[in-house]
């Protein structure tokens, strides 16, 4: 892998953690290349990481993105999710090989998470960058200070109060293969159209989050407990009459792919576990969202 490719591939895992949105993610980050090859010569041969100059300022592209796309989030028809990402995005299985300060540490693979990247949304650009760069890219906190213009002392804080948010929401750490078992068990409840058995996958106390955008049909506000939550989406199932879900993996854990006879991506639910049941399911409708999806 050339040098341009690896380094693309930690860009983007950072920007996409940032900023929860593939298309965003990679607007910043052509637009941190792009300000690199405006560099002259001599400017980029001055620079001892061309991977931190393009980390930092990857950062602080995202940074300034963040403060713009609350005020559009806020004004979105329904519940904002993040876009969601298949197995097939290669960058999402890149990191660099970091040492750091041992502090807490959040694997790869837990911070694609919808469950994670929802809590984002809930912290202040400082502190989503501070847990993003130390607690899963394990840079130090002198070198986040650097980059978003804070003391060490302040982006050690801004993280801690992250990771006070963080450890509210974490998941059952369960396996793959568990997780996929219960997914499935889901799935055949849902074509069957077993009221019973949704119910019984479905923690009494489960939430489901649709996000249609605006666009296509979707509750507008996050649908509470298993008996409404299974009405609601056979309702849902029972109108799309040439839906078929499959087995994928969304985020890094086993979810749904919703399709239509054409093979169009009409949906993509995301889902977490707790207890052997299903605590929440996030249902991706807004076609916008879904252009990865093939």
């Amino acid at each position: 892998m050339t040098s341009v490719a690896m380094d693309r591939g930690l860009l983007m895992n950072v920007a996409y953690r940032l900023l929860g949105s593939v298309s965003e993610a990679e607007d910043a980050v052509q637009e941190a290349f792009f300000r690199w090859y405006a560099l002259p010569d001599e400017g980029r041969s001055a620079i001892v990481s061309s991977t931190g100059w393009l980390v930092t300022v990857t950062t602080r592209i995202c940074l300034d993105m963040l403060g713009s796309a609350r005020s559009r989030r806020e004004a979105y028809v329904g519940e904002w999710l993040p876009e969601p990402v298949s197995a097939e995005a290669q960058w999402t299985s890149h990191v660099p090989d970091r040492s750091a300060d041992p502090a807490d540490r959040v694997s790869l693979d837990e911070s694609l998470s919808t469950a994670l990247l929802v809590v984002f949304e809930s912290m202040t650009p400082a502190e989503r960058v501070a847990f993003v760069l130390h607690d899963v890219f394990r840079y130090t906190f002198a070198e986040i200070g650097e980059i978003v213009g804070r003391s060490p002392a302040a982006c050690r804080q801004l993280a801690s109060s992250a990771r006070r948010r963080v450890r509210k929401t974490r998941e059952d750490q369960i396996s793959t293969r568990e997780h996929a078992r219960i997914v499935s068990t889901f799935k055949e409840a849902l074509e069957t159209g077993d009221l019973e058995a949704l119910i019984r996958i479905l923690d009494p106390d489960s939430t489901a989050v649709p996000d249609g955008g605006g666009v296509v049909a979707a509750a507008i506000e996050p649908i509470e407990g298993a008996e409404r939550i299974a009405r609601y989406l056979l309702d849902l199932y029972s109108r799309q009459s040439d839906l078929a879900f499959h087995l994928t993996t969304v985020n890094g854990r086993p979810g749904l792919v919703g399709r239509n006879h054409a093979g169009d991506v009409l949906a993509v639910a995301s889902i977490a576990i707790s207890q052997g049941r299903i605590s929440q399911l996030w249902v991706t409708r807004n076609p916008e969202k879904l252009g990865s999806w093939r």
